[in-house]
């Protein structure tokens, strides 16, 4: 039984950890680390720490690394010493710097070590990478990936300007924020061989980072696609566009398959056809990906498995950007 559980940060994404695990384990002992005393936590909360060295005397159990991405690797390795099993949220962290530390750490505590990467729980991307994996469309050539929406728009009760994703110190700017596409690239398409890059701050908003990405991806054939030489991706990342989107579209032998990661749809236009054809529909409410991805974290954590967003894939994602960085 999971007793203890803490979480590091009390953001808005640290708040919604917080309400799915008080659904999700009802009875535990559920404090938060936060570095700010004399402001309250919510009531869902047993009780909140001010210095991690309290925090780790506590022993939790389990621990969710909520606060922002280079304040990450203090908290996880602190945590880890002291065998606290760990979902961290995405990013793994900023950069590179003492990454591999970590997870070695985690193995030979045998800590299991999770990356937030929830949109892996989704059921309708699922499906998107099932029908390319079975070979829907047949060897994939050519992938179209984007994502954006309107920073101001994201949390419209906030000042966008004093948000993490508008500050470098605290791991803003796209690459960071928006790596999902990364993550899940990687999942459905294999290892990526070789990439270009460019990105900038564009746009009229008050941030210190950048707005808008554009990377070309080579990845590596793979056989679970029948491929002689890997697919390309383009992908496109922003904080610029009014039109909230999020897609994918492969594009195959035999056809295209599009996923829509804001309506849960599947569609495919085959070879010969007129138009494109839903095959699966999923509609999903913000929360479901969070509580999908902490039962597949604790199930982890009880029976010593491996998770499905690993620690190496984390590190994975962060190698990307820090290539892509230094083109």
């Amino acid at each position: 039984m999971i007793e203890r559980v803490l979480i590091v940060g009390h953001g808005s994404i640290g708040q919604r950890h917080l309400r799915i695990l008080r659904q999700t384990l009802p009875q535990a002992d559920i404090r938060v680390l936060r570095h700010c005393p004399g402001i309250e936590v919510s009531e869902l909360a047993n009780g909140a720490y001010h210095e991690l060295a309290e925090a780790c005397a506590f022993a939790p159990q389990v621990s969710i690394i909520a606060n922002p991405a280079p304040f990450h690797l203090q908290a996880a390795t602190a945590l880890v010493a002291v065998g606290s099993h760990l979902l961290i949220e995405k990013p793994l962290s900023h950069d590179l710097a003492g990454v591999e530390a970590l997870l070695q750490q985690a193995h030979s505590r045998g800590v299991v070590l999770q990356v937030g990467y929830n949109l892996r729980f989704l059921h309708s991307l699922a499906t998107f990478r099932h029908l390319l994996h079975q070979g829907e469309v047949g060897q994939v050539l050519s992938i179209r990936c984007e994502v954006g929406q309107y920073l101001p728009t994201w949390r419209p009760d906030s000042d966008y300007r004093q948000g993490v994703s508008a500050q470098k110190s605290l791991g803003g700017g796209v690459l960071l924020e928006l790596s999902h596409e990364i993550d899940y690239l990687r999942w459905i398409f294999g290892e990526i061989n070789w990439l270009k890059a460019y990105f900038d701050h564009h746009s009229q908003l008050e941030i210190d980072v950048e707005d808008v990405a554009h990377l070309i991806l080579g990845f590596c054939p793979s056989s679970s696609f029948g491929a002689t030489s890997g697919p390309v991706a383009s992908l496109n990342l922003d904080f610029l566009r009014h039109d909230p989107t999020r897609l994918c579209t492969a594009i195959g032998e035999r056809g295209s398959l599009r996923w829509n990661g804001l309506t849960g749809t599947v569609e495919l236009y085959m070879a010969g056809g007129d138009g494109w054809k839903l095959v699966y529909h999923h509609p999903h409410q913000r929360d479901d990906s969070y509580f999908a991805q902490w039962h597949s974290f604790l199930d982890c954590v009880h029976n010593n498995r491996t998770p499905l967003v690993s620690g190496e894939d984390g590190y994975a994602v962060l190698r990307i950007l820090d290539l892509a960085r230094s083109i």
